[in-house]
């Protein structure tokens, strides 16, 4: 049985392990490190997928901000990285863990999340096109991958261009 929790201290090498087997290179590991030393590290808002005791998968959400027309400084939050072991893609962790983070978020008091990620994955769970809805990446990306999910109605006056945390510019 998969179980999907807040990361805990003690979480940090098997995280990184995760993030390492998941992608080609130790940017992403990299970038997780130097998150969790910056101001955009937001407690309780980096998650990890268990099964039987072993960290499966993690996906992280920090402090980003908007700038620009109405959204001068509006704070919203970033998801990724995300990661799954290899060995357990297809077994729906990465869907786990973006639902409680999503709900997380919601309960929060969040407003808006933007992702760079899979245009055939984060639809499902409600996310569209970020351009649509007035929100430009802080970087020439695609538009198709460039998505936001709104989680409060009145989201929609929050426009303008929307800036990372600065360990991802190291990226």
């Amino acid at each position: 049985m998969t179980v999907v929790r807040t990361e805990q201290p003690g979480d940090e090498e098997a995280i990184r392990g995760v993030n390492l087997a998941a992608f080609p290179s130790a940017d992403e590991a990299d970038l997780v490190d130097a998150l969790r030393r910056d101001a955009a590290w937001l407690p309780g808002l980096s998650f990890v997928a268990e099964s039987d005791d072993q960290v499966v998968g993690h996906l992280l959400l920090t402090r980003a901000t908007v700038s620009g027309e109405n959204g001068e400084g509006t704070p919203v939050l970033a998801l990724g990285p995300m990661a799954v072991l290899p060995a357990w893609h297809d077994h729906g962790i990465g869907s786990a863990l973006v639902r409680a983070a999503i709900e997380s978020a919601r309960d929060g008091g969040e407003t808006l999340i933007v992702v760079l990620g899979h245009p055939w994955f984060y639809p499902k769970f409600g996310f569209r096109p970020a351009r649509a809805m007035g929100l430009e990446p802080p970087g020439p990306w695609p538009d198709p991958a460039w998505m936001a999910l709104s989680l409060q109605s009145d989201v929609s006056q929050t426009r303008g261009t929307v800036h990372f945390a600065a360990p991802f510019a190291a990226e």
